[in-house]
């Protein structure tokens, strides 16, 4: 089985809609969406989910039975917090399975517990490189502390969101074999 987990708190609406379109009618994926609040992208991927597991069944099931069948798309609000979504995402998350996000030490705790794990600009986070990320943002910090470095990212682009899609349809694969 296929999941995917997401820190909805870092991602774009924009990268959402690819995982989103990955997923939708996919009967072997359950993908997670932690946020600490609800993101109506999301909610209204659900639905459709939902719509799109039954349909195939509407012929063969009593209604009550259609009915039952939910979505493998969640939406997890979490409360307001530091590190809320981030330790709600670590307690779920199982090995092999796909995580993204923005986030550097969530993404040091999940590549802990065997996730694997890409950014929301495709790069893929490994154990052997998450030591000098984490070592390049504590330095960041104190050059900003410092007022010497205002550390702006580079906004998305086409190709950037490309980069993305690319890395998490590789990602996607990659978990699947890992779990046949």
């Amino acid at each position: 089985m296929l999941r995917i987990y997401v820190d909805g708190d870092s991602m774009t609406e924009r990268h959402r809609s690819i995982i989103l379109r990955r997923v939708i009618g996919h009967a072997d994926a359950i993908c997670v969406f932690a946020a600490d609040r609800a993101l109506p992208d999301v909610i209204r991927a659900i639905e459709l989910d939902k719509a799109e597991r039954r349909r195939p069944l509407r012929d063969q099931l009593p209604p009550e039975e259609v009915r039952k069948i939910g979505s493998g798309i969640h939406m997890e609000v979490v409360g307001k917090g530091k590190d809320s979504a981030d330790d709600y995402l670590v307690s779920v998350a199982v090995p092999g399975s796909v995580a993204i996000t923005h986030d550097i030490p969530l993404s040091a705790r999940l590549i802990e517990k065997g996730v694997i794990v890409i950014d929301d600009r495709g790069g893929r986070l490994s154990a052997s490189d998450i030591r000098q990320r984490l070592s390049e943002r504590s330095n960041n910090a104190i050059f900003r502390e410092m007022g010497l470095f205002e550390g702006n990212q580079k906004r998305f682009d086409e190709r950037t969101i490309r980069l993305f899609a690319a890395a998490f349809d590789k990602a996607v694969s990659e978990s699947i074999r890992r779990d046949s």
